[in-house]
């Protein structure tokens, strides 16, 4: 491989668009994955995330814009992409009625190649499915599911691997055994394009997309995302929390307040303020209105705080 080749993104979107009929599903989209990353488009649904991922995998022609996976145009090399593309969608789309083992083996037939010759990659993934080899695909837990997905995406040694939304619906053990398990992939070289609606699993990503409506809202490492919020950030807890959101919002330097757990995130409009000086005021202005109970404490932002703050801005 060139060194030019060898530095060249494994996906390159320039000015993609999609759409059905009125709705917009992409909207002008442009970014780069480079090769050996785990990159992370954030989202909720409807944001356009499952419609990216069909463009990039060949499954949706765009209608406008330009479109570059490993090298090849997904339109006019489909055939020779999906051979080095693994896909998995946001729906588990194996066959519930064959085995575990049976559908591994399908998968690697369809690509040519066998369980044997994959399982050098495979491997770390089979150690934990082997035990149920026998059992039906449906009778599966929906951790298990998706560890046989990923496997029946990596048998024949795929360029890039594209999962959709893989931990949807799974549980929080699974969740995190899983993107171990991607982050195993990425460190053996393996680039990943992965979705989630989960702002908290953004942080293990190397790069992050914020997504929303069809547009990128913001692209860059989690960190330098979180550290780019320009406004003082605080949470504020207390018993009366629908009284206090109310109150916060009432403020007249609130920018923001939005729910977060057990807390409340206030952001205030003053930028350069001090946040001790800011917590002074906040439990002063709630202590009169009756709120004794109220703790505010200086926080730092997180990709959540940063997509609601864009969101609302758009």
């Amino acid at each position: 491989m060139s060194a030019d080749r060898s530095m060249a993104p494994v996906i390159l979107l320039d000015g993609v668009r999609k759409s059905y009929g009125d709705v917009i599903a992409v909207d002008a989209l442009s970014l780069r994955v480079q090769r050996g990353e785990l990159f992370g488009v954030i989202g909720p649904d409807g944001a356009g995330k499952t419609t990216l991922f069909r463009i990039v995998t060949s499954l949706v022609i765009p209608d406008e814009g330009r479109a570059e996976v490993l090298g090849l145009d997904p339109v006019r090399d489909y055939r020779a992409l999906r051979r080095l593309v693994g896909y998995m969608p946001g729906r588990f789309a194996l066959y519930q009625d064959l085995s575990v083992a049976e559908n591994l083996a399908f998968y690697a037939g369809v690509f040519g190649t066998t369980v044997s010759a994959g399982m050098r990659i495979i491997e770390p993934i089979w150690r934990q499915l082997a035990p149920f080899a026998d059992r039906r695909a449906g009778a599966l837990s929906g951790g298990m599911k998706q560890k046989l997905a990923l496997c029946c995406a990596l048998v024949h040694a795929p360029g890039l691997l594209v999962l959709d939304e893989p931990t949807t619906g799974v549980d929080a053990v699974s969740r995190t055994e899983f993107w171990e398990l991607l982050a195993r992939l990425r460190d053996d070289g393996l680039s990943l394009l992965v979705s989630t609606p989960y702002m908290d699993e953004a942080g293990r990503c190397d790069r992050i997309a914020l997504m929303q409506a069809g547009r990128v809202l913001a692209l860059d490492t989690p960190e330098a995302m979180a550290a780019s919020y320009p406004q003082p950030l605080l949470a504020v807890r207390g018993t009366d929390r629908l009284r206090l959101l109310a109150a916060l919002r009432a403020l007249p330097h609130a920018a923001s307040v939005w729910p977060f757990g057990e807390t409340l995130h206030y952001t205030d409009q003053r930028i350069g303020m001090p946040r001790e000086q800011i917590v002074v005021e906040l439990t002063q202005s709630l202590h009169a209105n009756g709120m004794r109970d109220v703790v505010v404490t200086p926080i730092r932002a997180g990709v959540e705080d940063v997509f609601l703050r864009l969101a609302n801005a758009a």
